[in-house]
Protein backbone atom coordinates (compact mmCIF):
# COMPACT_ATOMS: atom_id res chain seq x y z
CA UNK A 1 0.00 0.00 0.00
CA UNK A 2 2.82 2.38 0.85
CA UNK A 3 4.46 1.71 -2.52
CA UNK A 4 1.19 2.26 -4.36
CA UNK A 5 0.57 5.60 -2.65
CA UNK A 6 4.08 6.73 -3.52
CA UNK A 7 3.65 5.65 -7.15
CA UNK A 8 0.31 7.46 -7.34
CA UNK A 9 1.86 10.69 -6.06
CA UNK A 10 4.81 10.23 -8.43
CA UNK A 11 2.48 9.85 -11.40
CA UNK A 12 0.37 12.85 -10.38
CA UNK A 13 3.43 15.01 -9.74
CA UNK A 14 4.93 14.01 -13.08
CA UNK A 15 1.77 15.07 -14.93
CA UNK A 16 1.65 18.41 -13.09
CA UNK A 17 5.35 19.10 -13.68
CA UNK A 18 5.09 18.24 -17.36
CA UNK A 19 2.02 20.45 -17.71
CA UNK A 20 4.05 23.30 -16.20
CA UNK A 21 7.56 22.72 -17.57
CA UNK A 22 6.75 22.00 -21.22
CA UNK A 23 4.83 25.26 -21.80
CA UNK A 24 7.46 27.11 -19.75
CA UNK A 25 10.25 25.68 -21.92
CA UNK A 26 8.42 26.67 -25.10
CA UNK A 27 7.77 30.14 -23.68
CA UNK A 28 11.46 30.57 -22.82
CA UNK A 29 12.41 29.71 -26.39
CA UNK A 30 9.91 32.17 -27.84
CA UNK A 31 10.96 34.94 -25.44
CA UNK A 32 14.63 34.49 -26.32
CA UNK A 33 13.83 34.61 -30.03
CA UNK A 34 11.61 37.67 -29.61
CA UNK A 35 14.31 39.42 -27.58
CA UNK A 36 16.95 38.81 -30.28
CA UNK A 37 14.63 40.01 -33.09
CA UNK A 38 13.66 43.11 -31.09
CA UNK A 39 17.32 43.98 -30.73
CA UNK A 40 17.76 43.54 -34.49
CA UNK A 41 14.74 45.77 -35.22
CA UNK A 42 16.17 48.44 -32.90
CA UNK A 43 19.38 48.31 -34.91
CA UNK A 44 17.34 48.73 -38.11
CA UNK A 45 15.47 51.71 -36.60
CA UNK A 46 18.80 53.27 -35.71
CA UNK A 47 19.97 53.04 -39.33
CA UNK A 48 16.73 54.23 -40.97
CA UNK A 49 17.18 58.02 -40.53
CA UNK A 50 20.83 57.79 -41.55
CA UNK A 51 20.02 55.87 -44.75
CA UNK A 52 17.01 58.04 -45.58
CA UNK A 53 18.72 61.42 -45.04
CA UNK A 54 22.43 60.83 -45.75
CA UNK A 55 23.59 62.61 -48.91
CA UNK A 56 26.09 59.89 -49.64
CA UNK A 57 27.56 56.60 -48.47
CA UNK A 58 30.06 58.11 -46.06
CA UNK A 59 27.57 58.66 -43.23
CA UNK A 60 25.89 55.31 -43.88
CA UNK A 61 29.22 53.51 -43.79
CA UNK A 62 30.06 55.00 -40.40
CA UNK A 63 26.69 53.97 -38.95
CA UNK A 64 27.02 50.44 -40.36
CA UNK A 65 30.55 50.14 -38.97
CA UNK A 66 29.18 51.03 -35.54
CA UNK A 67 26.64 48.18 -35.78
CA UNK A 68 29.35 45.79 -36.95
CA UNK A 69 31.54 46.83 -34.05
CA UNK A 70 28.67 45.87 -31.72
CA UNK A 71 28.84 42.32 -33.08
CA UNK A 72 25.80 42.52 -35.34
CA UNK A 73 25.58 41.35 -38.94
CA UNK A 74 24.38 44.58 -40.57
CA UNK A 75 24.20 45.52 -44.26
CA UNK A 76 22.77 48.33 -46.39
CA UNK A 77 22.15 47.89 -50.11
CA UNK A 78 22.15 51.28 -51.85
CA UNK A 79 19.67 51.94 -54.65
CA UNK A 80 22.41 51.45 -57.24
CA UNK A 81 23.31 48.06 -55.76
CA UNK A 82 26.28 49.17 -53.70
CA UNK A 83 26.70 47.01 -50.55
CA UNK A 84 27.81 48.49 -47.29
CA UNK A 85 28.39 46.13 -44.34
CA UNK A 86 28.36 42.34 -43.90
CA UNK A 87 27.51 40.39 -47.09
CA UNK A 88 26.10 37.54 -44.89
CA UNK A 89 23.23 39.85 -43.91
CA UNK A 90 22.07 40.33 -47.51
CA UNK A 91 19.09 38.25 -48.66
CA UNK A 92 20.02 35.78 -51.39
CA UNK A 93 16.59 36.13 -53.01
CA UNK A 94 14.40 39.07 -54.06
CA UNK A 95 14.01 41.80 -51.48
CA UNK A 96 10.49 42.24 -50.06
CA UNK A 97 8.81 45.58 -50.62
CA UNK A 98 7.74 45.93 -46.99
CA UNK A 99 9.38 45.50 -43.62
CA UNK A 100 9.52 41.82 -42.63
CA UNK A 101 11.61 39.00 -41.23
CA UNK A 102 12.89 36.20 -43.44
CA UNK A 103 14.19 32.83 -42.25
CA UNK A 104 17.45 31.85 -43.91
CA UNK A 105 19.98 29.10 -43.38
CA UNK A 106 21.54 29.56 -39.96
CA UNK A 107 19.35 32.41 -38.77
CA UNK A 108 16.72 35.08 -39.47
CA UNK A 109 17.08 38.36 -41.39
CA UNK A 110 15.19 41.53 -40.46
CA UNK A 111 14.50 43.52 -43.67
CA UNK A 112 13.47 47.21 -43.91
CA UNK A 113 13.22 48.97 -47.32
CA UNK A 114 13.99 52.75 -47.22
CA UNK A 115 12.73 55.14 -49.93
CA UNK A 116 15.22 57.72 -51.25
CA UNK A 117 14.98 60.25 -53.97
CA UNK A 118 16.99 58.12 -56.34
CA UNK A 119 15.28 54.79 -55.49
CA UNK A 120 14.93 52.35 -52.58
CA UNK A 121 17.72 51.31 -50.23
CA UNK A 122 17.39 48.15 -48.12
CA UNK A 123 18.57 47.82 -44.51
CA UNK A 124 19.08 44.22 -43.29
CA UNK A 125 20.20 42.79 -39.95
CA UNK A 126 20.91 39.08 -39.73
CA UNK A 127 20.33 37.27 -36.39
CA UNK A 128 22.16 33.89 -36.21
CA UNK A 129 20.45 30.87 -34.65
CA UNK A 130 22.83 30.85 -31.67
CA UNK A 131 21.77 34.42 -30.88
CA UNK A 132 18.10 33.51 -31.28
CA UNK A 133 18.59 30.72 -28.72
CA UNK A 134 21.00 32.50 -26.41
CA UNK A 135 20.37 31.47 -22.80
CA UNK A 136 17.60 29.00 -23.73
CA UNK A 137 19.57 25.86 -22.87
CA UNK A 138 20.69 27.29 -19.54
CA UNK A 139 17.11 28.22 -18.66
CA UNK A 140 15.90 24.78 -19.71
CA UNK A 141 18.49 23.19 -17.41
CA UNK A 142 17.33 25.41 -14.55
CA UNK A 143 13.72 24.42 -15.19
CA UNK A 144 14.70 20.74 -15.39
CA UNK A 145 16.63 20.97 -12.14
CA UNK A 146 13.68 22.69 -10.49
CA UNK A 147 11.41 19.90 -11.76
CA UNK A 148 13.73 17.23 -10.36
CA UNK A 149 13.87 18.97 -6.98
CA UNK A 150 10.09 19.36 -6.84
CA UNK A 151 9.60 15.72 -7.91
CA UNK A 152 12.03 14.50 -5.24
CA UNK A 153 10.37 16.58 -2.55
CA UNK A 154 6.96 15.28 -3.61
CA UNK A 155 8.20 11.69 -3.37
CA UNK A 156 9.70 12.29 0.07
CA UNK A 157 6.49 13.87 1.34
CA UNK A 158 4.41 11.08 -0.23
CA UNK A 159 6.62 8.41 1.31
CA UNK A 160 6.32 9.97 4.78
CA UNK A 161 2.57 10.36 4.37
CA UNK A 162 2.20 6.79 3.08
CA UNK A 163 4.29 5.53 5.98
CA UNK A 164 2.06 7.32 8.48
CA UNK A 165 -0.98 5.69 6.85
CA UNK A 166 0.37 2.19 6.32
CA UNK A 167 2.27 1.73 9.59
CA UNK A 168 -0.92 1.40 11.67
CA UNK A 169 -2.35 -1.00 9.08
CA UNK A 170 0.83 -3.10 9.19
CA UNK A 171 0.66 -3.18 12.98
CA UNK A 172 -2.97 -4.30 12.75
CA UNK A 173 -1.98 -7.11 10.38
CA UNK A 174 0.91 -8.16 12.64
CA UNK A 175 -1.37 -8.19 15.69
CA UNK A 176 -4.00 -10.22 13.84
CA UNK A 177 -1.28 -12.67 12.78
CA UNK A 178 -0.10 -13.02 16.39
CA UNK A 179 -3.66 -13.64 17.51
CA UNK A 180 -3.97 -16.29 14.82
CA UNK A 181 -0.85 -18.00 16.20
CA UNK A 182 -2.46 -18.16 19.64
CA UNK A 183 -0.87 -15.10 21.31
CA UNK A 184 -4.11 -13.94 22.90
CA UNK A 185 -2.29 -11.23 24.84
CA UNK A 186 -1.32 -9.46 21.60
CA UNK A 187 -2.71 -5.93 21.35
CA UNK A 188 -2.35 -3.07 18.88
CA UNK A 189 -1.68 0.55 19.77
CA UNK A 190 -4.44 2.52 17.95
CA UNK A 191 -2.82 5.10 15.67
CA UNK A 192 -3.24 6.75 12.29
CA UNK A 193 -6.48 8.16 10.84
CA UNK A 194 -9.70 7.91 12.84
CA UNK A 195 -11.02 4.93 10.86
CA UNK A 196 -7.84 2.91 11.41
CA UNK A 197 -7.79 3.82 15.11
CA UNK A 198 -11.37 2.57 15.38
CA UNK A 199 -10.36 -0.73 13.76
CA UNK A 200 -7.44 -1.08 16.17
CA UNK A 201 -9.72 -0.50 19.16
CA UNK A 202 -12.18 -3.07 17.82
CA UNK A 203 -9.39 -5.63 17.34
CA UNK A 204 -8.26 -5.13 20.94
CA UNK A 205 -11.80 -5.62 22.22
CA UNK A 206 -12.20 -8.72 20.06
CA UNK A 207 -8.93 -10.20 21.32
CA UNK A 208 -9.98 -9.62 24.92
CA UNK A 209 -13.36 -11.19 24.33
CA UNK A 210 -11.81 -14.23 22.63
CA UNK A 211 -9.53 -14.73 25.63
CA UNK A 212 -12.46 -14.51 28.04
CA UNK A 213 -14.52 -17.01 26.04
CA UNK A 214 -11.64 -19.48 25.76
CA UNK A 215 -10.92 -19.31 29.47
CA UNK A 216 -14.60 -19.84 30.28
CA UNK A 217 -14.87 -22.75 27.85
CA UNK A 218 -11.76 -24.47 29.19
CA UNK A 219 -12.87 -24.04 32.79
CA UNK A 220 -16.28 -25.48 31.96
CA UNK A 221 -14.65 -28.45 30.24
CA UNK A 222 -12.36 -28.99 33.23
CA UNK A 223 -15.30 -28.77 35.64
CA UNK A 224 -17.31 -31.28 33.61
CA UNK A 225 -14.39 -33.69 33.53
CA UNK A 226 -13.85 -33.24 37.25
CA UNK A 227 -17.46 -34.24 37.93
CA UNK A 228 -16.68 -37.63 36.43
CA UNK A 229 -14.33 -38.40 39.28
CA UNK A 230 -17.18 -39.02 41.74
CA UNK A 231 -18.88 -41.83 39.75
CA UNK A 232 -15.41 -43.06 38.76
CA UNK A 233 -14.48 -43.42 42.44
CA UNK A 234 -17.70 -45.32 43.10
CA UNK A 235 -16.94 -47.55 40.13
CA UNK A 236 -13.44 -48.24 41.47
CA UNK A 237 -14.87 -49.23 44.86
CA UNK A 238 -17.33 -51.57 43.19
CA UNK A 239 -14.54 -53.17 41.16
CA UNK A 240 -12.35 -53.57 44.25
CA UNK A 241 -15.24 -55.41 45.92
CA UNK A 242 -15.34 -58.07 43.20
CA UNK A 243 -13.72 -61.46 43.77
CA UNK A 244 -10.14 -61.78 42.60
CA UNK A 245 -9.69 -63.12 39.10
CA UNK A 246 -8.95 -62.28 35.48
CA UNK A 247 -12.22 -60.39 35.05
CA UNK A 248 -11.55 -58.22 38.09
CA UNK A 249 -8.00 -57.48 36.92
CA UNK A 250 -9.28 -56.39 33.52
CA UNK A 251 -11.88 -54.13 35.07
CA UNK A 252 -9.22 -52.59 37.32
CA UNK A 253 -7.07 -51.84 34.27
CA UNK A 254 -10.06 -50.31 32.45
CA UNK A 255 -10.93 -48.12 35.44
CA UNK A 256 -7.29 -47.00 35.71
CA UNK A 257 -7.25 -46.13 32.02
CA UNK A 258 -10.51 -44.21 32.41
CA UNK A 259 -9.05 -42.32 35.36
CA UNK A 260 -5.96 -41.41 33.39
CA UNK A 261 -8.17 -40.23 30.54
CA UNK A 262 -10.18 -37.97 32.84
CA UNK A 263 -6.94 -36.50 34.25
CA UNK A 264 -5.70 -35.89 30.71
CA UNK A 265 -8.95 -34.13 29.80
CA UNK A 266 -8.63 -31.83 32.81
CA UNK A 267 -4.98 -31.05 32.01
CA UNK A 268 -5.81 -30.43 28.35
CA UNK A 269 -8.72 -28.13 29.25
CA UNK A 270 -6.49 -25.99 31.46
CA UNK A 271 -3.51 -25.95 29.12
CA UNK A 272 -2.79 -22.46 27.73
CA UNK A 273 -3.63 -22.02 24.07
CA UNK A 274 -0.02 -21.50 23.03
CA UNK A 275 1.29 -24.46 25.01
CA UNK A 276 0.72 -26.78 22.10
CA UNK A 277 2.10 -24.55 19.33
CA UNK A 278 5.70 -25.70 19.79
CA UNK A 279 4.87 -29.22 20.99
CA UNK A 280 6.06 -32.24 19.09
CA UNK A 281 6.13 -35.99 19.40
CA UNK A 282 7.24 -39.05 17.47
CA UNK A 283 4.28 -40.27 15.43
CA UNK A 284 5.84 -43.72 15.04
CA UNK A 285 6.21 -44.26 18.79
CA UNK A 286 2.75 -42.92 19.67
CA UNK A 287 0.92 -44.92 16.98
CA UNK A 288 2.85 -48.10 17.84
CA UNK A 289 1.94 -47.71 21.51
CA UNK A 290 -1.76 -47.20 20.80
CA UNK A 291 -1.93 -50.06 18.31
CA UNK A 292 -0.36 -52.35 20.92
CA UNK A 293 -3.03 -51.25 23.40
CA UNK A 294 -5.88 -52.02 20.98
CA UNK A 295 -4.27 -55.25 19.76
CA UNK A 296 -5.47 -57.08 22.88
CA UNK A 297 -9.10 -56.29 22.06
CA UNK A 298 -8.50 -57.10 18.40
CA UNK A 299 -7.23 -60.53 19.40
CA UNK A 300 -10.33 -61.16 21.49
CA UNK A 301 -12.55 -60.29 18.51
CA UNK A 302 -10.51 -62.32 16.02
CA UNK A 303 -9.52 -59.24 14.04
CA UNK A 304 -6.41 -59.31 11.87
CA UNK A 305 -4.32 -56.17 12.37
CA UNK A 306 -1.92 -55.15 9.60
CA UNK A 307 0.58 -52.64 10.98
CA UNK A 308 3.01 -50.88 8.64
CA UNK A 309 5.05 -48.33 10.55
CA UNK A 310 7.99 -46.51 8.99
CA UNK A 311 11.35 -47.10 10.68
CA UNK A 312 12.86 -44.31 12.68
CA UNK A 313 11.17 -41.34 14.34
CA UNK A 314 8.74 -39.13 12.43
CA UNK A 315 8.34 -35.92 14.47
CA UNK A 316 5.02 -34.10 14.11
CA UNK A 317 3.71 -30.82 15.57
CA UNK A 318 1.42 -32.32 18.18
CA UNK A 319 1.56 -33.25 21.86
CA UNK A 320 1.76 -37.01 22.30
CA UNK A 321 -1.53 -36.99 24.23
CA UNK A 322 -3.38 -35.27 21.36
CA UNK A 323 -2.07 -37.71 18.76
CA UNK A 324 -2.85 -40.67 21.04
CA UNK A 325 -6.43 -39.38 21.48
CA UNK A 326 -6.84 -39.11 17.71
CA UNK A 327 -5.52 -42.65 17.15
CA UNK A 328 -7.80 -43.97 19.91
CA UNK A 329 -10.77 -42.23 18.29
CA UNK A 330 -10.05 -43.82 14.92
CA UNK A 331 -9.39 -47.31 16.28
CA UNK A 332 -12.38 -47.01 18.62
CA UNK A 333 -14.56 -46.31 15.57
CA UNK A 334 -13.25 -49.48 13.93
CA UNK A 335 -14.25 -51.62 16.90
CA UNK A 336 -17.54 -49.80 17.45
CA UNK A 337 -18.82 -49.73 13.87
CA UNK A 338 -17.53 -52.90 12.24
CA UNK A 339 -18.52 -56.50 12.99
CA UNK A 340 -16.21 -58.69 15.05
CA UNK A 341 -13.60 -60.36 12.87
CA UNK A 342 -13.34 -57.38 10.45
CA UNK A 343 -9.64 -56.79 9.68
CA UNK A 344 -8.10 -53.33 9.74
CA UNK A 345 -4.76 -51.80 8.88
CA UNK A 346 -2.69 -48.98 10.36
CA UNK A 347 0.02 -47.30 8.29
CA UNK A 348 2.47 -44.57 9.26
CA UNK A 349 4.68 -43.19 6.51
CA UNK A 350 6.78 -40.07 5.97
CA UNK A 351 4.89 -37.11 4.51
CA UNK A 352 6.19 -34.95 1.69
CA UNK A 353 7.54 -31.76 3.21
CA UNK A 354 7.98 -33.27 6.67
CA UNK A 355 5.68 -34.78 9.24
CA UNK A 356 3.84 -38.08 8.89
CA UNK A 357 0.93 -39.64 7.04
CA UNK A 358 -1.31 -41.82 9.20
CA UNK A 359 -3.82 -44.14 7.50
CA UNK A 360 -6.41 -46.25 9.35
CA UNK A 361 -8.41 -48.50 7.02
CA UNK A 362 -10.94 -51.28 7.64
CA UNK A 363 -13.17 -53.56 5.57
CA UNK A 364 -16.40 -52.56 7.28
CA UNK A 365 -19.58 -51.09 5.79
CA UNK A 366 -17.97 -47.72 5.16
CA UNK A 367 -19.07 -44.17 6.02
CA UNK A 368 -20.41 -41.17 4.15
CA UNK A 369 -17.18 -39.45 3.18
CA UNK A 370 -18.56 -35.89 2.91
CA UNK A 371 -20.26 -35.75 6.31
CA UNK A 372 -18.09 -38.08 8.33
CA UNK A 373 -15.69 -35.44 9.57
CA UNK A 374 -18.37 -32.90 10.48
CA UNK A 375 -18.71 -32.43 14.22
CA UNK A 376 -21.78 -34.19 15.61
CA UNK A 377 -22.58 -35.94 12.30
CA UNK A 378 -22.86 -39.72 12.42
CA UNK A 379 -24.76 -42.25 10.40
CA UNK A 380 -24.33 -45.06 12.95
CA UNK A 381 -26.00 -43.69 16.04
CA UNK A 382 -22.83 -42.40 17.75
CA UNK A 383 -21.99 -38.90 18.95
CA UNK A 384 -20.20 -38.11 15.70
CA UNK A 385 -17.16 -36.71 17.53
CA UNK A 386 -14.53 -39.40 16.81
CA UNK A 387 -13.60 -38.40 13.29
CA UNK A 388 -13.98 -34.73 14.17
CA UNK A 389 -11.38 -35.18 16.92
CA UNK A 390 -9.02 -36.73 14.37
CA UNK A 391 -9.70 -33.94 11.88
CA UNK A 392 -9.05 -31.17 14.40
CA UNK A 393 -5.88 -32.90 15.55
CA UNK A 394 -4.57 -33.08 11.97
CA UNK A 395 -5.43 -29.44 11.28
CA UNK A 396 -3.81 -28.34 14.55
CA UNK A 397 -0.55 -29.84 13.30
CA UNK A 398 -0.81 -27.91 10.03
CA UNK A 399 -2.19 -30.86 8.03
CA UNK A 400 -5.61 -32.16 7.05
CA UNK A 401 -7.86 -35.19 7.27
CA UNK A 402 -9.68 -37.05 4.49
CA UNK A 403 -12.13 -39.95 4.56
CA UNK A 404 -12.94 -42.44 1.82
CA UNK A 405 -15.91 -44.76 2.23
CA UNK A 406 -16.34 -46.59 -1.06
CA UNK A 407 -14.94 -49.99 -0.01
CA UNK A 408 -14.74 -50.02 3.75
CA UNK A 409 -13.48 -46.93 5.52
CA UNK A 410 -10.11 -45.28 5.07
CA UNK A 411 -9.16 -42.29 7.17
CA UNK A 412 -6.00 -40.39 6.23
CA UNK A 413 -4.42 -37.89 8.62
CA UNK A 414 -1.76 -35.62 7.15
CA UNK A 415 0.30 -34.51 10.17
CA UNK A 416 2.53 -31.46 9.79
CA UNK A 417 6.17 -31.26 10.93
CA UNK A 418 7.23 -29.40 14.09
CA UNK A 419 7.27 -25.60 13.79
Amino acid sequence: MRRRITLLVAATTSVVLLAFLLPAAALVSRVAEARALDAARQQVQTLLPVVALAPGLDGVTAAVDTGLAAGRQVAVVWPDGTLVGDPAAVLPAAVPSTATTVDVDGGTVVVQPVARGGGTAVVTVRVPDDVLRAGVLRTWLVLGGLGVVLFTLALLVADRLAHSLTRPVSELAATADRLGRGELDARVEPAGPADIRAVGTAVNRLAGRIGELLVAERENAADLAHRLRTPLTALRLDVDALPAGAGRDRLVEDVDELSRTVDAVISEARRPVRAGLQAQCDAVAVVADRVAFWAVLAEDEDRVVDVDVAPGPLPVRLPAADLAAAVDALLGNVFAHTPAGTPFAVTVAPRAGGGARLVVADRGPGVHATGAVQRGVSGRGSTGLGLDIARRTAEASGGAATVAGADGTQVVLELGPPA
